[in-house]
């Protein structure tokens, strides 16, 4: 956070202390929120209040845990709604039929996020790879179905290692409150997902594998997704509410989806601690516009899911142009 985003009233010092824990607090909201809109929207408001508030803090706890504490009680006030932000998967079971009209959802469903992963950059390495692993789209979307509360004791205790003391400072709770309301936590989460796909498969693998889903995409080749999606595979694209499981099902919908070779280009790039490719559709003037942001989790044995947000906005996200011409090449 530099003065200029915290506001010329904000002196050079503060905001040099405050800037080392910028990314990681990005990453905390995220995980509260699900959206990486609100998510720096609720950054920006914490390091305001910490500023207002800084004459008061006497130093009983480290700056980055009462940052901590002030981001987190930002969080829990902008959760007061009863909305949490879904995927497709977290709507109903999946489609029966590739080839029938896809089902839109209700402007009223609100929909997680991917995060850039270098918004959530540290210059601390094990918060680095914190953020790695416990940004997967998969453990996100299971954090929507705790309450409030619960999401925060969990993030605090399980995820960045903080003390049952010092969450119930934190949170203004007692410790038995707080060691309550994490094995409520933990059970809701077994019972939402029992099995959370870790990706397992080293980065190169990773890389290679998204190298050549962009490829097959880009080169309109169905028989290429056979090979690359894993027998259970499944597919999401929100904001259409369909969803499918099961390569049987997934690889006809691409199919479909890729339409003639030279009808997409593909940037690779990162999302979630997890390969991802911003998309890029052929238009009518010759130039490819930005779509969306697909994410791909990827194990040792193939792709298990694709998460491919139709956004357009997003792309500008990563920090990517909104259009290509027809000259660009796609991959990075």
């Amino acid at each position: 956070m530099t003065p200029t985003k915290l506001g010329k009233s904000v002196p050079g010092e503060f905001a040099e202390r405050a800037e080392p824990f910028r990314g990681e607090l990005i990453a905390h909201c995220y995980r509260m929120l699900g959206s990486v809109d609100e998510a720096e929207d609720a950054v920006q408001e914490t390091y305001l209040n910490a500023w207002r508030a800084h004459q008061s803090f006497e130093g009983r706890s480290s700056l980055r845990t009462w940052l901590y504490r002030i981001a987190t009680n930002v969080c829990l006030s902008a959760l007061r709604g009863p909305d949490r932000r879904v995927l497709p998967s977290g709507l109903g079971p999946p489609g029966q039929d590739p080839h029938a009209p896809v089902w839109a959802a209700g402007a009223d469903v609100r929909w997680l996020q991917p995060i850039p992963d270098a918004l959530v950059t540290s210059e601390d390495p094990a918060a680095a790879a914190v953020a790695r692993e416990s940004l997967r789209l998969a453990l996100v979307a299971c954090l929507q179905h705790l309450a409030p509360r619960q999401r925060a004791v969990f993030l605090l205790r399980e995820v960045l290692g903080f003390s049952a003391p010092e969450v119930a400072q934190m949170l203004g709770a007692t410790t038995a409150a707080v060691k309550s309301a994490l094995q409520r936590a933990r059970a809701r989460l077994d019972e939402a997902s029992p099995a959370v796909e870790r990706a397992v498969s080293p980065d190169v693998e990773q890389r290679a594998l998204l190298e050549a889903y962009i490829a097959a995409f880009e080169n309109a080749d169905g028989a290429a997704f056979e090979r690359l999606l894993r027998a259970d595979a499944a597919l999401e694209f929100p904001p259409a509410a369909t969803w499918f499981s099961g390569r049987q099902y997934c690889v006809p919908f691409l199919r479909q989806a890729v339409g003639a070779t030279g009808d997409w280009r593909m940037i690779a790039t990162a999302a979630n601690g997890q390969p991802a490719a911003a998309s890029y559709h052929l238009g009518g003037d010759g130039a490819y516009h930005a779509y969306g942001v697909a994410v791909l989790t990827v194990t040792a044995v193939g792709i298990a899911r694709i998460t491919a947000f139709g956004a357009p906005d997003l792309v500008t996200r990563f920090a990517l142009p909104p259009t290509l011409s027809a000259h660009a090449g796609g991959r990075s």
